[in-house]
């Protein structure tokens, strides 16, 4: 199809009683990990606010059937939606209390294709005159072009995290309580956010020193450092933007432009986030695990004439020096997902031919993964996401802490 079609398609699913689940698909989901219960993960509190006819314990696994149509790939599912309820049944103690939805397809599903994982996927429930959805439409992007199309309208969707969106919210306000709740504890409520922050958001940076302020967590190896901080900045953020944005959208618009700006404005800086957070926080750790920047790391330096590689190690004098030895260098990229984005970093650091990339990204395909081995790709993943990735690809992946005692043992450019 061409990419016109999603177009078409995103105006075609986008109006009242229409209902946006949007989320990158994990080793877990797809069967990249050769799970028995492969499919894409859906909230049991969603599924019951969109198929409120299995919502109910008197019976035994209650389901219902709906047509599922994968237009990305001109295919047609009759898929089953269904909640097992054992525990309510037959094992009180430890039986099942999960809604799923089944029914997708093996492999030859785009949905359970182990090459899908990663891809950014839209399911969109069309819903009846009760609030019932009826039917699913789904598209999975089959690039980085069609995610940009998607992320363009509803905001960056990161690993892990997923979207509900519809521009019904008013019929359907169940559907759209917020991820974050002010009980998190990195919610800032409007009294604990900085004065000047209500004026003038704050950086990127700002909003990382006060996730280390609230996490600092230096106990915990890296990884699990990461992770936990990342988590927290996304959490002040969506706080602060609350506190922000809320009451002036509360208030209303005189003008269908002046709205549009808003909305534009709320998603740059959104995606701006998105772009840089994870590189913001790996610096941060570097600098926590006594890597000293300019002698042990360079952020964001030019490597060659028109390329800025995320990271350098030892640095850019050391890079830039032809007597320092190339097998004493390091480069490392950061992209949160890497389906199709790895390519992007190949020609980084001409003289580095190992080129490592962190990312949070849960899992890859073993095709993908062989191709990007192939390029001369290293991926580094936190522990806490390893067991998202196929058995086979697990012990090839390098953790962060690993990466960084790695990057310790470089010599210093003035030691060349």
């Amino acid at each position: 199809m061409a990419l016109a079609d999603l177009t078409d398609w995103l105006d075609d699913f986008t109006g009242p009683s229409i209902v946006w689940y949007v989320k990158r698909l994990s080793g877990n989901d797809t069967l990249a990990n050769g799970s028995h219960q492969a499919g894409p993960y859906i909230p049991r509190s969603f599924l019951f606010d969109i198929f409120p006819a299995i919502n109910r314990t008197d019976i035994k696994n209650p389901d219902l059937r709906f047509d599922v149509y994968i237009d990305s790939h001109a295919d047609h599912r009759t898929a089953r939606a269904i909640y097992y309820n054992n525990k309510f049944h037959e094992n009180p103690k430890g039986g099942r209390n999960e809604a799923r939805i089944t029914g997708f397809g093996g492999g030859s599903s785009a949905l359970l294709d182990p090459e899908s994982t990663g891809a950014l996927t839209v399911f969109a429930f069309v819903l009846d005159d009760t609030g019932a959805a009826r039917e699913c439409h789904v598209w999975v992007c089959r690039h980085e072009t069609e995610e940009d199309l998607v992320e363009d309208r509803i905001g960056p969707v990161e690993p892990g995290k997923w979207a509900i969106w519809s521009p019904d919210l008013a019929a359907q306000p169940s559907l759209f309580q917020p991820q974050a709740t002010p009980r998190a504890r990195c919610w800032l409520d409007p009294g604990e956010i900085p004065p000047s922050w209500l004026t003038r958001f704050p950086t990127g940076a700002e909003i990382i020193r006060k996730a280390v302020e609230l996490r600092g967590d230096t106990a915990l190896d890296p990884d699990h450092r990461l992770i936990r901080r990342r988590d927290c900045e996304f959490e002040i953020f969506r706080s602060v933007e609350e506190a922000v944005e809320l009451p002036g959208i509360r208030a209303g618009f005189t003008a269908i432009d002046d709205f549009i700006s808003r909305a534009q404005s709320i998603l740059q800086r959104r995606k701006s986030r998105s772009g840089r957070s994870l590189e913001l926080h790996a610096r941060e750790i570097f600098i926590e695990e006594r890597l000293r920047e300019d002698l042990d790391f360079a952020h964001g330096p030019e490597s060659d004439p028109g390329r800025r590689p995320d990271f350098l190690f030892p640095s850019q004098t050391a890079y830039r020096n032809p007597a320092f030895p190339s097998a004493q260098l390091r480069m490392l990229a950061v992209k949160t997902t890497c389906k199709d984005r790895w390519r992007q970093i190949l020609n980084e650091a001409d003289r580095i031919p190992v080129k490592h990339l962190l990312t949070l990204q849960e899992g890859v395909s073993e095709g993908q993964f062989r191709e990007m081995t192939e390029a001369g790709v290293q991926l580094v993943v936190p522990v806490p996401l390893v067991s998202s990735f196929p058995k086979s690809v697990q012990p090839h992946l390098q953790s962060f802490e690993s990466f960084i005692g790695d990057v310790r043992l470089l010599a210093p450019a003035g030691d060349a």
